[in-house]
Formats: C-alpha cells, structure tokens, sequence
C-alpha cells in the first residue's frame, strides 16, 4: 500500500490500512490514521496529526511552516480530524507561535487550490471551492460554504451555515445561516438552500428571515436590532446562535 518512491520518514506514525503513493513525503512529526490515501506527490510535514480515513489529492501540502514573517521559530501544529478530501494544490500551514494550532475539523471538502493559513479554525462539513482562501486566524464554522476565488481577511469568522458567493471580498464577519456576497461582501439573504439542506425547521427559517430583515434592513444599530429580535421573534437554538454570533463579532459584522 505504500508506493517505491515514497519518502517516509522512519519516525512518522503511518496508521494501519494506509495508502501513500508516487512520491510522496511524510515528515518526521507527521501522524496519519487509519485507511487515509494519499494518491501522489503528497507532501505532510511539521508536527502535524490527521484522523482517519482523509484522502489527499496530488500536490496537495499540509502542515508546513506558516508563511506569517512574524514567525520566530517553536513548536507549531496542525490538527485534522477524520474523512476530510483534499483536492490538487491544497495548501494548509502550521500555525505561527510557539504551542499554537491550525485546527481542522471532519468531513469537508476542500476542492483544488484552496488555502488555510496559520491559525485558522475550520470547524466540520465545510465546502470551500477552488482557489478559496483563507487567511490567519480565521474561523470558520460547520457546514459553511466559501465560494470559488472568495477571499477572507485575517481574524475574520464566517458562521454556521453561511455561504460566501465567489470572488468575494470579505473584510467582516459574515453571520450564521445568512448569504454573503460582494467586494466587499455584503449580507444579502438567509442562505435558504443551505437550511433546507441542513433540515432546519420552517419555523426556524422564517424567525431567520425576521432576523435578516431586522438586522440589515431597517436601518438599526446593532445592540437595537439584537433587542429586537431577542423581544420580538420565536427562539430557537438557530436564532440564539446567530443573536450569539453577532453580539460577540470583533471586526463587525458584513452588512
């Protein structure tokens, strides 16, 4: 199951049912789990840890040194967890400072070019299309969508459920379960097709749609607009989540 040319480092930690093709090279501080194939070309290095069953595309690179040039050397980690695909050309860097982690969650799928810089948390379910970027400490929840060529600034969260339109620009956070789009993005919509996908209820949807509208479209500051919405519409654990979102953004929210 490991391929003649591949170079692997005797110290590596290669999990049972493995696939390593042509030329690929695996680091000393490099674990793989169980039944992860890399097909060729693969490079994983740094001290860096994958879950099981991650199927890596040809000259895909994780786990390298940041390209942050406030890097000053340490220990720095990456962290996948399990049924992750990763396309062509996919880049994921180690985080910057001594201790610190690039965290990536469960099955997402990152189609080819995409990139995660340094400190990114990218949560479960993601779907980020080709040549998307990420740029550090970004967050990223579960089952968001960042389109083709999209572009998101440092320290930037995009919400649950979210979907970013391509060749977008995105300098604030986008909220949960809502459609962003633009340069510089802005929030049009809920991300309807995204929910309903999802299984998120009716009633859920139209207490979002309620929130979109309060939020951007009546002119309101943001604590007003969260009052509103906390005194006004039906709870449900989607529109805690976004109340919680927004109430906690450091760049502002993409309005």
């Amino acid at each position: 199951m490991i391929h003649s040319s591949a170079v692997i480092h005797p110290c590596a930690q290669i999990g049972a049912g493995c696939e390593i093709g042509p030329y690929c090279v695996i680091g000393e501080n490099v674990s793989l789990g169980d039944r992860c194939k890399l097909h060729s070309h693969v490079v994983i290095d740094g001290h860096t840890q994958l879950g099981k069953g991650n199927e890596i595309y040809p000259f895909a690179s994780i786990g390298l040194k940041t390209q942050d040039l406030k890097w000053k050397g340490g220990i720095t980690r990456t962290v996948i967890g399990d049924k992750n695909t990763f396309r062509e050309f996919v880049t994921i860097h180690s985080a910057t400072g001594d201790g610190e982690v690039t965290t990536v969650g469960s099955n997402n799928n990152l189609l080819a070019y995409t990139h995660v810089a340094h400190n990114v948390t990218l949560g479960s379910h993601i779907i980020m299309s080709n040549v998307a970027t990420l740029a550090g400490h970004v967050t990223v929840e579960d089952y968001a969508v960042v389109g083709g060529l999209a572009a998101v600034h440092q320290f930037c969260r995009i919400g649950k459920m979210a979907i970013i339109g391509g060749c977008s620009k995105v300098v604030q956070d986008v909220p949960p379960f809502m459609l962003a789009d633009g340069n510089p993005a802005e929030t049009r919509t809920i991300n309807k097709v995204g929910m309903e996908r999802n299984g998120i209820s009716e009633e859920a949807q139209a207490s979002l749609r309620q929130a979109y509208k309060i939020l951007f479209r009546e002119g309101l500051t943001i604590p007003n607009a969260l009052a509103r919405i906390v005194k006004e519409l039906t709870v449900s654990p989607e529109l805690e989540h976004l109340v919680q979102f927004v109430r906690s953004s450091e760049r502002g929210i993409s309005k």
